[in-house]
């Protein structure tokens, strides 16, 4: 009763208010608020959603997109339930999410409306534009390639119209919408296709396969040596349908290995049916971004006045949301009850909305605000929605907020945990790990959020508790140390010095403590360390590397090279010294070889001779013996005497692993590079670790510190593949399609473990996988099995077998043999034993032995049965299988795991691994040994596993049979686990939120059954709090995740936080047509805007997005509403123009290399963009689409010098002269280039001073690189137009004009400027800057007038910090992007604004220059380059700053006469008239333009004259101004051509 009361009573006063405010709704109905609407479509056309549908499951799993083809062909071709796009994209939504659970069909449903999986299917539309163009330029390489059942001149498509291959569909072959590529012929005929595959097809045919790459999707059946069939097509096609069927056949009697590429080509959308053509016909608008409509300061009122004579029809705006609370009503609500009034109603909510709006408070009335919104947010029922309400239309809202009742629970709440974290302070992470909330973007959340829900579903297959799951997934992993120090303790190292012993050390003190002090002090004075050296033969190493890594010395006998090797002659003539004559003796032998190498030497890089051995050996002795010097050499060289301890040392070094990085500092067992730098940083860091332990305790004065160091950290081996120090970058693999209870080659696996602990749960899993027939795989497998001799607690190692496909009957014995000794003898003593000694015996007379030199198959059977027996094994399993075995059965076996780990690995046939929990460690070159296994088994079990087997060794196991429960499932949970672990890419930073009370100032969603729990700091009035609330309420919607966000705004306000309106635009299903097939797709939609308030539209998009504004008529730099007349909405439509694809590039270990010129382009055309590397950090950047390209090194200086280095250590680095890149998502990519200088360039300059630049070109005259780099055109940033400009060329200018008023205010300059020179001019303009207006007119322009002109463009660097006023961006175009923004042709340039006015033209011979008047000094205190602080300045200096490195005049006050800072009694000098802002005055810019410049209103008609032309308007005053006096006297001066005597 009292809730229907209560319901009339609301009504009844809603109608009270409704006639209170009719008369002011009556007079208001010309001043209806108004609103804006915004989008951002892609550039390239339209993608199917249906094939969009099979990518994103793709990317869950690659069986699931085949299981999503094959269940859509048996859905009904009839849509006779699919009436509309949004029919269609609930039956694909139906079909895709049967195939997930439940957490991930909600997110991908999300997945689907954003069309994240788009760009992908671009990319298989370049490669089907190659399919279907190749065969025309492979013409010219002297072969044809044939086209069956079409054309060759209409099998290629539309006409590339972009250089980055973006945009029109290409048209199917004589319609055609289905082919398949087999790399010599193209198939348009499924019968032809069948013929084919009847022949004999076998790799090694004389056209080359087509090439695939590791996101293509490969049949699971396909047999991996079998030729390749790409087909090219659409699901939904019966072209599809048939070649599908039929390849998946072929692919699954081994005849072909079946690939497809999902492309729907322009024309074939009627075959497909109306599912498979939806969102292929309509352009492509895009969400995941924000917009913002900002209340402008109009100060300066800087406002073009010319009248907007037409409109632009658009899309239907955004119908309003009329659910959201507008001051305490919620409409739709409203209107469900009383439809009758929807006219009235609506009238009050506009009249609400627009008395709302206020942009200034009183002082005391901001002092609490953030505390009130806080307050207003967790007492509301949805306090996300309420928090994005708020923070997104705060102009209209802060009025209510400021008259809020505080609580002062929540204030008190709030202050309390300001005394943790900064107010104002944002911060948010993901199940624990932080998040970049200013780089983080809704595609990227989107992928954390999927990668972290896969895990939970791999997770949950494994049976683990979904507490156990939510503990694993909020584990942060221990950050990576590179502390790992070598013990190197042996009777091989030499010491210089004894600490101990030697006098010089004396005066240090007994007491370690006061030492400590005194080597902060004096480490550079006697600083006590030991020195000491270990001597290997690199000869020597080459010759144990060959042999397996040992040494038998019936190896060295009578060998040569090994005989007339330098380094161990130097190795047994200084162990001599040093036994006979003491360690200095010794070191100053290796000193003298030194300095007569170098003395002898043009170069310190001069080979060593053995002469310089023999003389340094005799000078060092001479003065120490009687007898002659070079009698104990010749007997020393003729009797090898110390042989084999300069064997044992090389030896030694070997077994250490460092003999791999050639030389280097061992510092405390710290594996260092041999640099002073990298030695003393070692340094630096190495003492505070003994500080800290000598002040705890742990180190006294009896303590040895390396022995410590080496006893607690200290690893046998050292090898870079697996600590590289940061250099090499593991790579992991997740094991999650084989987990147990799937047919997966792991799941038929036994394991071998060390003795007696088979029963014991293993955290390290090694997997060797190995090439039975070959030595170095049989080596691997020896070392595995003495690794286990040698004993391993956590560690067990299972052997996968490959074999080439002619592999022997022994081979195959020798696998099986291991077969039955892992499955029925591993827990036995002597196992290892056993199979140790049937290796020795394979590889003595199977593999080092020749084919027909090696014994019979029964006599390796005979063999095995004896080792059995002498090991306590029992023969019988192996006689009752070896004799019967099944050569056929065993080599298919051995194909299955060939297979497994090239789809599961990436690993070749032929190529030896280690995969380590999912750490992939190939092994190309070099030795593996036993102590490899245990240095990967530290550092994995450090890192990555010990915190997680922890976690899963405490599970409470429910609903498993406990016969299942055996330490192999725990071991096999464990690998799983780690190794999915290991693929997530997130942040190792974490944050405590747990200690900031979450009472009164939180909100707090609890969800214990997800997966997901968000963690966040949010101030509610700020920037990034606008775009969080959006991302918050998604996560809500989609993926039901726990949240915990506290509150924190700024306390005691002095100023409105926040002065705009936001929308985060954000897909959904109400996107999609429910009366047609139309996707209309997402918008951001402002509702009722403020009338009367000027506003400004900001876009914050993604950072790799590079966006231009294509349809908009009005300013949107100065949005006045009430000017819009009878439209209703502001509509604008901006385009996704490219991708940033950035990087950083360096040369290995050394400074970034700047000036290095790089290219990208396709395979087919391999320049199509290209840029040069900054100084800063090395950093560069191109525009890209979605395709697969390659990025080089430009011909001429930079290919020249340098190659590309892939990784490695420094013996088996991969060099290269490009690199693959691919672009399939909306994210971009940062790639981190390596380059070394090529072999003999070591020494050469990649640029050259001007100096010598100058000298150069006397040497070597125009044929000097040099003197052609200039020539080398940066076409990254050029636009459709290109440079023309020549020597003679007067003005190359530069603007970036802003906003409608100063591209008005460009024109007339351009205009200007032409009046005032017969010389060719050239104007570059900023493209992200211009309207669409301007874009049409200029080349109509530069065709009339006789200019030229280019459009540049250049992203903001992530690395810099942000601006947002776009003055600062104005001056960082000017400076800090100098060096990259434009061509390197291009010598010179002039900085003009837009609003400056040309009277005369001269210039001298620098590059660059401007001139700021003083002569009023009343202006002085408003110049604000003169209160700059240093900070300020490092970002938005004047050109001055760089006047020691760059050529920059400083012109004459007259070349910029400004009258606000230069007066009028120089004003009949100018050259050129700035209309800059006066500080005092604050004159309108249009105002003071007709005032200052006389000539400014005839060249303002005659620019306005020519657009109206060229646009279609029409001019409200057509009559032409009257001339003035000024331009009579203009007309009268000298005809002299005063351009003549500059020097340009």
């Amino acid at each position: 009763m009292d809730a229907v009361f209560r319901s009339r009573f609301c009504i009844l006063f809603l109608l009270t208010c409704l006639l209170i405010c009719g008369f002011a709704s009556v007079g208001a109905q010309n001043q209806r608020p108004k609103n804006v609407q915004v989008a951002i479509r892609a550039k390239w056309s339209g993608t199917p959603l249906l094939l969009e549908a099979g990518e994103l499951l793709s990317k869950e799993s690659k069986y699931l997109f085949w299981e999503f083809i094959d269940g859509w062909l048996h859905v009904a071709k009839t849509e006779g339930d699919s009436h509309s796009a949004k029919d269609c994209l609930g039956k694909i939504l139906k079909h895709g999410s049967s195939l997930l659970s439940e957490s991930l069909a909600s997110l991908f449903e999300f997945s689907l409306t954003l069309r994240s999986a788009s760009p992908r299917l671009v990319l298989y539309r370049q490669f089907a534009e190659e399919s279907l163009s190749s065969f025309l330029q492979s013409d010219d390489d002297g072969y044809s390639r044939k086209v069956s059942g079409v054309d060759a001149s209409e099998a290629m498509g539309t006409k590339k119209l972009d250089p980055l291959l973006v945009g029109v569909n290409l048209k199917s072959p004589r319609g055609k919408c289905c082919w398949v590529d087999i790399g010599a012929e193209l198939f348009f005929d499924v019968a032809k296709l069948r013929s084919w595959l009847q022949g004999p097809n076998e790799i090694g045919d004389s056209f080359r396969q087509p090439e695939l790459y590791e996101f293509d999707h490969v049949h699971f059946d396909s047999n991996l040596m079998s030729p390749v069939a790409i087909l090219y097509g659409a699901l939904g096609t019966e072209c599809f349908r048939e070649f599908h069927l039929t390849l998946v056949q072929a692919a699954k009697e081994g005849k072909v290995k079946y690939v497809v590429r999902p492309v729907l080509p322009s024309g074939c959308e009627g075959e497909v049916g109306p599912c498979g053509a939806v969102g292929a016909m309509d352009s492509l608008n895009l969400g995941g971004y924000g917009v913002e409509l900002a209340l402008k300061n109009m100060e300066y009122k800087a406002m073009d006045d010319s009248t907007i004579k037409k409109g632009v029809t658009l899309e239907d705006p955004h119908t309003e949301d009329l659910s959201q609370e507008v001051r305490g009503f919620i409409f739709s609500k409203i209107l469900e009850r009383k439809p009758d009034l929807t006219s009235e109603i609506m009238a009050f909510r506009d009249y609400l909305l627009s008395s709302t709006i206020s942009d200034t408070l009183e002082v005391w009335e901001l002092k609490d605000l953030g505390h009130q919104t806080a307050q207003r947010i967790v007492q509301a029922s949805d306090p996300l929605q309420s928090m994005q309400e708020i923070n997104q239309n705060f102009p209209s809202v802060v009025s209510s907020l400021s008259r809020m009742k505080l609580n002062d629970s929540v204030k008190d709440e709030i202050i309390a945990n300001q005394r943790m974290i900064p107010p104002g302070k944002s911060l948010m992470a993901l199940n624990g790990a932080l998040i970049n909330i200013e780089d983080t973007d809704l595609y990227l959340l989107i992928d954390l959020v999927h990668q972290e829900l896969s895990l939970a579903d791999q997770f949950s297959k494994l049976k683990l508790p979904s507490s156990t799951v939510r503990k694993l997934l909020s584990t942060m992993t221990p950050p990576e140390s590179d502390t790992f120090r070598v013990d190197f303790r042996s009777s091989h190292v030499h010491y210089l010095n004894n600490l101990e012993e030697d006098a010089m050390y004396r005066r240090w003190r007994s007491n370690l403590n006061d030492s400590i002090n005194m080597i902060t002090s004096f480490y550079e004075n006697s600083f006590p360390m030991r020195f000491g050296v270990i001597l290997y033969s690199t000869e020597l190493i080459k010759k144990i590397e060959r042999s397996g890594g040992e040494l038998h010395s019936s190896d060295f006998e009578h060998d040569s090279e090994i005989e007339d090797d330098k380094s161990s002659l130097i190795i047994r003539l200084f162990i001599y010294t040093k036994e006979n004559h003491g360690i200095q003796t010794a070191f100053k032998f290796l000193s003298n070889i030194n300095r007569l190498r170098t003395e002898s030497a043009d170069s310190a890089d001069e080979a060593l001779e053995m002469h310089h051995i023999e003389e340094a050996f005799v000078e060092t002795l001479l003065p120490k013996v009687k007898s002659p010097p070079q009698e104990i050499l010749l007997k020393l060289e003729k009797e090898h005497t110390y042989k084999e301890l300069s064997q044992e040392s090389s030896l030694f070094v070997f077994k250490l692993g460092v003999s791999k990085l050639q030389r280097s500092f061992l510092m405390n067992g710290l594996v260092l590079d041999s640099t002073e730098e990298a030695l003393m940083n070692a340094m630096n860091e190495e003492l505070p670790r003994i500080q800290e332990q000598v002040y705890y305790g742990q180190i006294n004065s009896h303590t040895d510190v390396l022995d410590k160091f080496l006893s607690e950290n200290g690893v046998s081996r050292y090898n870079p593949q697996i600590v590289g120090g940061g250099k090499v970058k593991p790579r992991f693999v997740s094991l999650a399609s084989s987990i147990p209870g799937g047919e997966s080659v792991l799941n038929e696996l036994n394991y071998l473990h060390s003795p007696e602990t088979v029963d014991d749960v293993k955290p390290v899993t090694h997997l060797l996988a190995l090439d039975v027939t070959s030595k170095k795989g049989i080596k691997l497998l020896h070392e595995g099995i003495r690794y286990l001799i040698r004993g391993s607690k956590s560690a067990r190692v299972g052997v996968l077998f490959t074999a080439s496909q002619d592999a022997d009957l022994f081979s195959i014995l020798l696998v099986k043999t291991f077969e039955i000794t892992a499955a029925s003898f591993s827990h036995k003593k002597k196992v290892l034993g056993f199979l140790d000694q049937v290796c020795s015996f394979y590889e003595h007379n199977y593999i080092l032995r020749s084919a027909a030199a090696a014994d019979s198959a029964q006599a390796f059977i005979t063999k095995v049965y004896e080792l059995a027996e002498a090991n306590e094994l029992s023969s019988k399993a192996y006689k009752s299988t070896l004799s019967e075995a099944s050569n056929l059965n065993l080599r298919e076996h051995l194909n299955k795991v060939s297979q497994f780990l090239y789809r599961q690995f990436g690993i070749a046939s032929g190529v030896d691994a280690v995969i380590t929990n999912g750490r992939v460690t190939s092994l190309d070159a070099g030795v593996f040994l036993g102590d490899d296994l245990h240095l990967l088994e530290s550092v994995e079990f450090k890192h990555r596993i010990k915190h997680i087997a922890e976690i899963v060794e405490e599970v409470n196991w429910h609903g498993i049979d406990p016969d299942m429960l055996t330490s192999k499932y725990v071991s096999d949970v464990i690998m799983f686990v780690t190794s999915s672990m290991a693929t997530r890419e997130r942040s190792t930073e974490s944050a405590r939120f747990e200690l900031l009370n979450a009472q009164y100032s939180a909100v707090v969603l609890n969800n214990g059954n997800s997966s997901i729990h968000i963690d966040a700091v949010v101030d509610p009035l700020s920037s990034s709090g606008q775009k969080l609330s959006s991302l918050l309420r998604v996560l809500a919607k989609y993926v039901h995740p726990s949240m915990r966000i506290v509150l924190n705004p700024m306390s005691s306000l002095v100023d409105l936080p926040l002065k705009n309106y936001y929308r985060y635009v954000i897909p959904s299903v109400e996107d999609f047509s429910s009366t047609d097939y139309t996707v209309i797709g997402p918008k951001a939609f402002f509702a009722n805007m403020p009338l009367s308030k000027t506003l400004t539209m900001n876009l914050d998009v993604p950072e790799p997005w590079l966006v231009e504004l294509v349809v908009a008529v009005h300013d949107l730099d100065n949005i006045l509403l009430e000017n819009l007349g009878d439209t209703r909405t502001l509509q604008a439509v901006f385009e996704l123009e490219a991708l940033v694809l950035t990087g950083h590039c360096a040369e290995m270990d050394r400074d970034p290399t700047r000036g290095l010129q790089l290219i990208l382009g396709t395979k087919n055309t391999p320049h199509l963009v290209d840029t040069i590397v900054m100084a800063n950090l090395g950093y560069w950047q191109m525009k890209v689409s979605p395709g697969v390209w390659y990025l080089q090194l430009a011909p001429g200086r930079s290919s020249e010098l340098y190659v590309f280095v892939d990784g490695g250590d420094n013996e088996n680095q991969e060099k290269s002269l490009s690199k693959r890149i691919t672009i399939n998502d909306l994210r971009g990519k940062v790639v981190h280039l390596e380059v070394v200088k090529k072999k003999g360039k070591e020494q050469e300059k990649l640029l050259i001073s001007s100096d010598d630049h100058g000298r150069s070109k006397e040497k070597q005259g125009r044929n000097g690189w040099n003197s052609n780099i200039l020539k080398w055109a940066s076409g990254f940033i050029g636009g459709s137009e290109k440079s023309k400009t020549g020597h003679d060329s007067l003005v190359v200018s530069f603007f970036l004009p802003l906003w409608h008023l100063y591209e008005r205010f460009l024109k007339i300059m351009i205009l200007s400027v032409l009046k005032n020179t017969n010389r060719p001019v050239k104007f570059w303009f900023i493209k992200n800057y211009l309207s669409p207006q301007f874009k049409d007119v200029i080349p109509h322009m530069a065709q009339e007038y006789g200019f030229d002109y280019e459009l540049i463009t250049y992203k903001w660097p992530s690395w810099l910090q942000k601006q947002t006023e776009k003055q600062r961006i104005i001056w960082a175009y000017k400076i800090l992007f100098l060096d990259v923004i434009f061509p390197i042709s291009l010598e010179k340039v002039i900085f003009v604004d837009a609003d400056q006015t040309w009277m005369d033209i001269g210039f001298g011979d620098k590059d660059s220059g401007k001139s700021i008047c003083g002569a009023d000094h009343t202006i002085l205190a408003h110049c604000m380059w003169l209160t700059w602080s240093s900070s300020v300045r490092r970002q938005l200096d004047l050109p001055n700053y760089a006047q020691h490195t760059v050529p920059i005049f400083s012109l004459p006050q007259e070349w910029l006469w400004c009258e606000s800072w230069c007066g009028n009694a120089t004003k009949s000098k100018a050259k050129t008239i700035d209309l800059c802002n006066n500080p005092m005055t604050k004159e309108p810019k249009l105002q003071g333009a007709r005032r200052i410049v006389s000539e400014w209103t005839g060249l303002d008609f005659e620019a306005r004259k020519f657009t109206a032309k060229i646009l279609g308007d029409e001019m409200e005053n057509s009559e032409p101004p009257t001339s003035t006096s000024s331009e009579t006297s203009s007309n009268n001066r000298s005809s002299e051509d005063q351009e003549s005597k500059a020097e340009l």
